[in-house]
């Protein structure tokens, strides 16, 4: 059973998105920023209230700028998807979860150690450079399903 319904046009931007965001921290990284798109795409809560496809999660727009740096920089996010990331972002909609991601829904690279909170949500773990948030208990249950 999938996690999300998609398309193969979800899958390319997808993996874009992960190789943008996490390429310097190999396949483990780019699939910790998998779960966080998808998981927002399933959330249906607190910032990402109505998002239903993953070009709404990679284009959401939050306090004036887009939710992910790639976007507005550029960088790497628009070069063509490998193979690679197509198939790391399909095992993530399909069904990969793992900690400290399983259930995040924010991540970012503070070049310090990571906060023990950040926008008041509780840190889950690190990955390399990434630091990954998980909602507070009773905030966003649906995040934990699926």
């Amino acid at each position: 059973m999938t996690r999300a319904k998609y398309t193969s046009s979800d899958v390319d931007l997808m993996a874009r998105m992960m190789r943008a965001e996490a390429e310097g921290e190999g396949k483990l990284g780019m699939l910790y920023v998998g779960n966080v798109i998808v998981n927002r795409l399933v959330a249906n809560c607190l910032d990402f209230k109505g998002l239903r496809t993953i070009p709404q999660v990679i284009y959401q727009v939050q306090g004036g700028n887009y939710s992910f740096e790639a976007v507005q920089k550029g960088n790497v996010f628009y070069q063509r998807a490998r193979g690679i990331e197509r198939r790391l972002a399909e095992q993530n909609l399909k069904h990969w979860r793992q900690h400290p991601a399983r259930y995040a829904l924010w991540y970012f690279n503070p070049y310090a150690p990571c906060p023990p909170t950040w926008y008041d949500q509780p840190h889950t773990g690190q990955f390399k450079d990434h630091c990954f948030y998980e909602p507070k208990p009773g905030t966003c249950d649906s995040v934990y399903r699926g």
